[in-house]
């Protein structure tokens, strides 16, 4: 008899070895298809990522950093198991320096997840080295406070936040047990609270009816602005991000951007690991794949071709 098979699959040496139609979608919606026999890799990888030039944003300031300059983020020779447990997390090496965004793009599940644990404290690694302001790291509490290390992970709610908390109580968790001059102190301060609650609200223009209220009771991108308030507040000097902008409105995304490309001006270094290729084009200074838990390409922004991109996102290099 007959079978109809649908394949699902990011690959493009699979589509090209099995399937006779391709239908590619990007962002949720049909963006092209065919024939495989008509469509050469080049043409599918278009149609997954689009064919946008890559354009620097106007508010981009002119970094000049010295030759001699120490990476702000250093990883080299990590290793680490990925979530199945089956396959590794392979890092040879990752540098990031004050002043830019290096953007890693990747197809969902290729070890951006990973990465950000590892980074994160959550994820052990086997071997390799982690440093951050050319000393060893291991995400501790004090060593973020100290080394000026803050995280936008992936929603934010669930990974950044309590949600039963309040709005002021969340935007306190970097420094409730701190006073003013950074000392540490026995008793939260909730006068001090409240008032700083209400100063990240009116500048970064976050919707709540109330600073008591549920953290959770706002929308997707007054959380994200909250979260991001609280992360920016300080001396930032790393700023480690992914998918920032992923579910939100149009404001909202122009927003949450404009506030990473200004911390980057400001002298901070940027790791942003999106799904969005448009995101990363936007604001990154350097374009890095991750594919299979490697990276797998690099370029600077001047010269990325969306083409080689996303054959590299495709595993095609």
């Amino acid at each position: 008899g007959q079978l109809t098979v649908l394949m699902i699959s990011h690959k493009l040496r699979e589509v090209s070895a099995f399937a006779d139609t391709v239908s590619v979608l990007r962002h949720g919606r049909y963006s092209g298809g065919g024939k495989v026999a008509d469509l050469s890799h080049e043409d599918m990888a278009a149609m997954m990522v689009g064919t946008r030039r890559p354009s620097a944003p106007t508010q981009r300031a002119q970094v000049v950093r010295p030759a001699d300059a120490t990476p702000v983020l250093a990883l080299e020779q990590v290793r680490a198991r990925d979530r199945s447990g089956l396959k590794s997390i392979q890092i040879d090496a990752l540098n990031v320096y004050a002043g830019e965004i290096v953007g890693i793009a990747g197809v969902s599940g290729n070890g951006q997840t990973e990465l950000m644990e590892i980074l994160a404290g959550q994820r052990p690694y086997r071997t390799g080295t982690l440093r951050v302001n050319g000393v060893p790291y291991r995400a501790r509490r004090a060593q973020a406070r100290a080394n000026g290390v803050r995280y936008l992970p992936e929603e934010p709610l669930r990974n950044a936040c309590a949600p039963q908390m309040t709005v002021a109580e969340n935007m306190a968790f970097r420094n409730f047990d701190v006073d003013a001059q950074g000392q540490l102190q026995a008793f939260v301060q909730r006068p001090a609270m409240q008032r700083q609650a209400a100063h990240f609200v009116q500048s970064f223009n976050i919707k709540t009816s109330s600073l008591d209220s549920p953290i959770a009771a706002l929308s997707g991108g007054n959380v994200q602005r909250a979260v991001l308030a609280r992360e920016l507040s300080g001396q930032v000097r790393l700023l480690l991000i992914a998918n920032p902008c992923f579910g939100l409105d149009f404001a909202a995304v122009a927003e949450i951007r404009a506030r990473i490309m200004a911390a980057r001006n400001d002298g901070t270094a940027v790791l942003l690991l999106s799904e969005d290729l448009d995101e990363i084009l936007e604001l990154a200074d350097r374009v890095l794949v991750m594919s299979e838990g490697r990276i797998s390409y690099e370029t600077p922004i001047a010269a990325a071709d969306v083409a080689v991109i996303g054959r590299h996102m495709a595993g095609h290099a």
